[in-house]
Formats: C-alpha cells, sequence, structure tokens
C-alpha cells in the first residue's frame, strides 16, 4: 500500500498528534540531559503512522543509494519497527541488531551475504553512538552499510554523516541537551526521567 509522503513539518505534527513530543526533565540513552524528549513508540504503535514515516524515510535516500540495498538493520529496540517497515518499503530483509553482555550483535539467526548492500536505521539520533555500533555489527558480517537513516535527527549541530557514509535522516530537529553536570534543570533541583526502551526492566 502506498502512501502520501510526508514533510518535515507533518512529521512534527504526527509526534505532536500521537503525544510522542514531550517536554520536561530527562535522561537520554546517550547520557546527555535534556528538556525535550521523542518517544517514537507513540508514533510506531499505529502501523499506519509507521508505515508512513518509513516510506518517507526510503524516499529520501537517493535512487543510486536505494539501488544498493539488500537488507535493513535497526539497533532493538527503538529501530525494530523501523528496519522492519524501511524493509517493507524497499521489499527487503529487516533484521535488528541485540546487545549480549553489553555488546551489539545480530542474534536469531540474523545473516548479512558478504559484500551485500545494507541500509542502517535508527528512530533518534542523538550522538550517533548506537548507530555506529550497528554499523560496526555489519561491518564485522562482511557486509557493507551504504546509507543511513532515522526519523529525527535530534543532535544539536545535525551529524554530517557517518565516517564518510551517507546519512539521510526523514527530519532535523535539534534539541538542547547538556552534560548531566553542565545540565540547569538538574541546578534548580528538577531530577531527570529515562522514558526510552533502555530504561525498561
Amino acid at each position: 500500500m502506498s502512501h502520501t509522503p510526508l514533510d518535515p513539518d507533518q512529521v512534527i505534527r504526527l509526534y505532536e498528534e500521537d503525544g510522542a513530543l514531550l517536554h520536561g526533565h530527562f535522561l537520554l540513552s546517550s547520557g546527555l540531559h535534556s528538556d525535550t524528549y521523542l518517544q517514537s513508540a507513540r508514533v510506531l504503535q499505529h502501523p499506519e503512522h509507521a508505515a508512513r514515516v518509513a516510506e518517507a524515510m526510503v524516499q529520501g535516500i537517493p535512487a543510486e543509494l536505494r539501488s544498493q540495498i539488500g537488507a535493513v538493520v535497526g539497533p532493538a529496540m527503538g529501530a525494530v519497527i523501523v528496519a522492519h517497515e524501511c524493509g517493507r518499503a524497499l521489499g527487503v530483509r529487516a533484521f535488528f541488531t541485540e546487545r549480549e553482555g553489553g555488546r551489539m550483535t545480530l542474534r536469531r539467526g540474523f545473516a548479512l551475504e558478504p559484500g551485500e548492500g545494507v541500509l542502517v536505521v535508527e528512530d533518534i539520533t542523538t550522538t550517533g553512538g548506537s548507530t555506529r555500533e550497528c554499523m560496526a555489527v555489519v561491518a564485522a558480517q562482511g557486509a557493507r552499510v551504504v546509507a543511513v537513516s532515522a526519523i529525527i535527527d535530534r543532535s544539536a549541530a545535525g551529524i554530517p554523516d557517518f565516517d564518510g557514509v551517507p546519512y539521510h535522516p526523514l527530519l532535523r530537529l535539534p534539541v538542547q541537551t547538556w552534560e548531566a553536570k553542565d545540565c540547569p534543570l538538574c541546578a534548580a533541583g528538577s531530577t531527570a526521567v529515562k522514558p526510552g526502551s533502555r530504561g525498561l526492566r
């Protein structure tokens, strides 16, 4: 099923309508503090929204790169649905990496072909740490990352690329972040909460 492509303003409206654009005092998975949190799971819980977001992500990747993609890989938990829907949009396999003993890896019999072109995806990037870990897993399998994408790049300065690999986020939305020791919200006596999947038990 094809959907009407989303433009950046529509992506923001989707997050707002789904209650996924939160304001407060948050501890991000990167360890940074922020006054804004993007809870993508609230958008991705709606299959129609997930499909529209993924199709727009895929359309934002140049055709010459799209033609080289044989699989999509994203880190669990945040990118499981994103990878699946981008794989659907591209008509290719979709995998997710997991942490085992603190190290990112492919499990469950997932395997990439040597030299296979891979699209690495995330829901949100801040520092790009999880994305780089995922890329390292792909490289260890002998495959090659041809492009990286995310729903939103919320890094303050904007991530231009990943060590030379083209990066095509659907939306760039710079969000204020601080190291814990420099956080003005902490200084004001507020306590950061961690609403993301890594904080779940």
